[in-house]
């Protein structure tokens, strides 16, 4: 019988995702949490959470002895000491991505983890949108022969909702947000063992960094790949994915109904595309929740634990550093 996990939230701005995945799974929501309480009481009335369970410091639910599980949704840059806190008073931990914004901050949260003995969880969800997983299951499959080149990008007007904290310089959009696809690449074709990036700064006047990134990666002499991150483009949020491979290519993102499969025949003589439906669900926080209860109750190994988010946050932080210098970087997976 599944045991029924206490599971708190905090950081409702963002968060209500994971109260839904939470709800979704058959948890219990043991507490919510938001400092602002305008927000707390939006989110408590929403899913019908008694008043009791609202808080507004987030120690509450760390010195909470029932409470199992926490979802963590704030900004970036408060993800180190809170998850670390959390840690320490022996929660299980879902941290949003990305894991931090520094490679210190992101060995600290490594440290922690490991010498708490809990599960940790980085929120990389590309992993859990249908059409992605799908991509992977026919890249494992051979159905596309092997890759040779993969490009993903991460489209996302951010005019509207630029708040303080997005636009800090330590919050670059390839950190922030671009993450996601650089996460994606990661899962589909491995580490990239060096990039090189070129950056442009023509749409968001208020942020000190780059709001459109080209960054160009090497996985081995023969496999490349390329992220595209723009922060205020002026289109739909999309992030369309091509992947490449000897005997097949995929055309697939996170916001339609369907994939475009390009195959060989036995003379390698490409045929007509294959249209495949897939769920539309480019945030699938209950199966994103569900594999990490899995995980705590029969002691599995998260997969996207906090060395995976590291190696994302690495190969972002790479890219940033090869657009403001100029120069093929390395990223550096020793942590």
């Amino acid at each position: 019988m599944k045991k029924n996990l206490k599971v708190a939230n905090i950081g409702m701005m963002f968060g209500m995702c994971h109260v839904e995945g939470a709800m979704g799974y058959g948890a219990e929501i043991a507490a919510i949490c938001d400092s602002n309480p305008d927000t707390l009481k939006a989110a408590g009335e929403r899913y019908n959470i008694p008043e009791e369970k609202w808080v507004t410091d987030y120690m509450d639910i760390a010195n909470n002895d029932e409470i199992d599980v926490v979802t963590v949704a704030i900004p970036d840059q408060q993800h180190k000491k809170v998850c670390c806190d959390l840690l320490r008073a022996g929660k299980h931990v879902l941290c949003e991505k990305p894991l931090a914004l520094t490679r210190e901050d992101v060995k600290e949260i490594i440290a922690v983890a490991e010498e708490s003995g809990r599960k940790f969880m980085v929120g990389q969800i590309c992993r859990f949108t249908p059409s992605f997983e799908k991509a992977k299951e026919l890249i494992e499959e051979g159905t596309l022969g092997e890759l040779y080149f993969i490009e993903s990008e991460y489209a996302h007007d951010y005019m509207t909702f630029l708040k303080e904290w997005r636009a800090d310089p330590k919050r670059h959009g390839v950190i922030g947000g671009g993450c996601h696809a650089v996460d994606l690449i990661r899962w589909l074709a491995g580490d990239p063992a060096e990039v090189f990036a070129y950056g442009t700064h023509k749409l968001l006047p208020m942020v000190e960094y780059d709001d459109a990134t080209i960054a160009i990666m090497k996985f081995d002499d023969n496999l490349a790949g390329k992220v595209f991150v723009s922060t205020g483009c002026k289109r739909d949020y999309t992030m369309r994915t091509v992947i490449y491979g000897t005997k097949g290519t995929l055309i697939c993102d996170n916001t339609s109904p369907t994939m475009t499969l390009f195959t060989t025949d036995e003379n390698g003589i490409t045929q007509d595309p294959q249209t495949i439906e897939v769920e539309v669900n480019n945030h699938n926080a209950v199966k994103e929740f569900a594999v990490f209860a899995d995980a705590i109750l029969n002691d599995k190994k998260v997969l996207t634990d906090a060395l995976e988010g590291a190696k994302t946050v690495e190969v972002c932080l790479a890219i940033i550093e090869s657009a403001k210098t100029g120069k093929i970087v390395k990223p550096n997976y020793e942590f």
